[in-house]
């Protein structure tokens, strides 16, 4: 019997605390590891180029670690749907073995390929890795149904035993010569750079790809900035958030790696105040456990709003507005500064994210999803789960116990970068200005135009008062 085993890599592009791996492993030593760059995917027209760099930095390492390990390692580059049924059988393969998703088009997708596997016969294990717990595991009590408010979820997933993380194979056995003869005639790629895929990026990156670069950085962050994390994480000109979110949407780092750092950390202390940043931390990764599970049990948020009276609410969907928010040219400095950070960087503070979120839904009153979308196609930490739930989070029109949220751009700078130092690192031509002109955002007509910026597009107290009304008006 063929002991090979096919581990398809999609969303944990790591050797290490990798759960589908380290079953395969108690199987067997000859694992092959898959990638298929999905066509499907690559076509859509809200990928971030920046994404796709960091998403080849991490598959470039990855290929190296199986290959330290003596191990294979394959990409192509095709619909997966005829890909890994296809490779499985010209190998002969024991089984497939992958780590599951929550996505609507990936849960779909493997539907597909385990019908197509069932049918030849091929065996096929899946596990849930992407998560601590996985759907399923944290409902509420009494009713056992999904959570859709954050509290509580985050009470009943903190007291959830957490997993250790999974060792990582140390040695792997490569194809014989017989099967490496028959991947030679299949399409399989060398690993391609962004440009050859159809997408320009040549910015640097917040996080160098792939998993050392955020072992690296969750160790840094954990010595020297968790300490202060519940203050300085809300401030965009300071250092001081783990930025490995993009680390772990593609999975060059595990959920259950970064725990039992908190868990280190937690018992190194007595501090009081220590135990409260990182109770704050862990808040976060709650947070984004809580997204992944509402689009597991709710998929049709991926496609419009969660509160019933928002499915038809009036946008005004001013096309030119929506350019300039793009473009950072609002006349609101923080909301400008943001948005330039988000077009020369593929990155935004979450801060920020929140602040322009309601500045183009509350201020600008454009539908949630083209702010979306933009995102998506800008950010290189871009999440399905996670974007959609802070959208429809900042529109009102999601999953929250408060409805109505409107944040004030000035107000916001005021309380959050006081002395504007974010504002003047992206918005250069007005860094010369009083801190107080630049953040409450009044300044004077003549002098904007003399440093080559905008005055307002909007009134925000105008605004507010209209889609106040506006939102009264959808709910009666």
């Amino acid at each position: 019997m063929n002991n090979l085993i096919l581990l398809w890599h999609r969303k944990d592009l790591r050797i290490n605390d990798n759960l589908a791996l380290y079953e395969a492993n108690k199987k067997s030593k000859k694992i092959v590891g898959v990638f298929c760059l999905d066509i499907n995917i690559l076509n859509r027209d809200d990928i971030a180029p920046a994404k796709i760099e960091y998403m080849l930095g991490c598959l470039d390492e990855l290929r190296k670690n199986y290959q330290e390990r003596g191990g294979t390692f394959l990409i192509f580059k095709g619909s997966p749907q005829n890909i890994i049924p296809e490779l499985a059988k010209k190998l002969k393969a024991e089984s497939i073995f992958w780590n599951k998703d929550v996505e609507p088009y990936s849960r779909n997708r493997d539907r597909e390929i385990a019908g197509i596997l069932k049918e030849n016969n091929i065996n096929y294990n899946v596990f849930w890795d992407q998560l601590m717990h996985p759907p399923g595991d944290v409902l509420t009590k009494g009713n056992n149904t999904p959570y859709t408010v954050y509290g509580p979820f985050w009470r009943s997933w903190e007291k959830l035993e957490k997993q250790l993380p999974f060792t990582a194979p140390s040695s792997l056995i490569s194809l014989d010569e017989k099967e490496q003869e028959i991947v030679n005639k299949m399409d399989v790629i060398n690993l391609p750079n962004a440009k050859e895929l159809g997408y320009d990026w040549d910015g640097d990156l917040m996080l160098a790809p792939g998993e050392n670069s955020a072992l690296e950085r969750l160790d840094y962050f954990c010595s020297d900035l968790l300490v202060n994390y519940d203050e300085n994480r809300n401030f965009p000109a300071v250092d001081g958030t783990s930025l490995l979110s993009a680390a772990l949407k593609f999975g060059a780092i595990a959920p259950r790696t970064i725990w039992q750092k908190t868990v280190a950390e937690w018992e190194n202390t007595q501090s009081d105040e220590a135990r409260e940043n990182i109770t704050a931390w862990r808040k976060e990764l709650a947070w984004r456990e809580f997204y992944q599970h509402c689009l597991y049990f709710f998929p049709e948020l991926a496609q419009g709003p969660y509160r019933e009276h928002f499915k038809n609410f009036p946008w005004e969907n001013d096309e030119q507005k929506f350019q300039a928010w793009c473009e950072g040219k609002t006349g609101y400095p923080i909301v400008d500064a943001a948005m330039r950070q988000l077009n020369e960087t593929g990155w935004m503070h979450n801060r920020c994210r929140m602040i322009v979120a309601s500045f183009l839904t509350k201020d600008l009153i454009i539908d949630w999803r083209w702010g979306e979308k933009y995102f998506m196609q800008k950010l290189y930490d871009g999440d399905l789960a996670a974007n959609n739930g802070g959208w429809q989070w900042s529109a009102s029109s999601g999953m929250d116990p408060k409805p109505l949220r409107i944040f004030n751009p000035a107000s916001q700078a005021q309380k959050f970068d006081p002395e504007a130092q974010y504002i003047r690192q992206w918005l250069p031509e007005i860094s010369s200005l009083d801190t107080g002109e630049l953040v409450t955002g009044k300044i004077l007509p003549m002098d904007a135009r003399s440093y080559g910026y905008v005055t307002p597009i909007v009134d925000h107290k105008e605004q507010q008062r209209k889609f106040k009304a506006l939102y009264a008006q959808v709910k009666s």
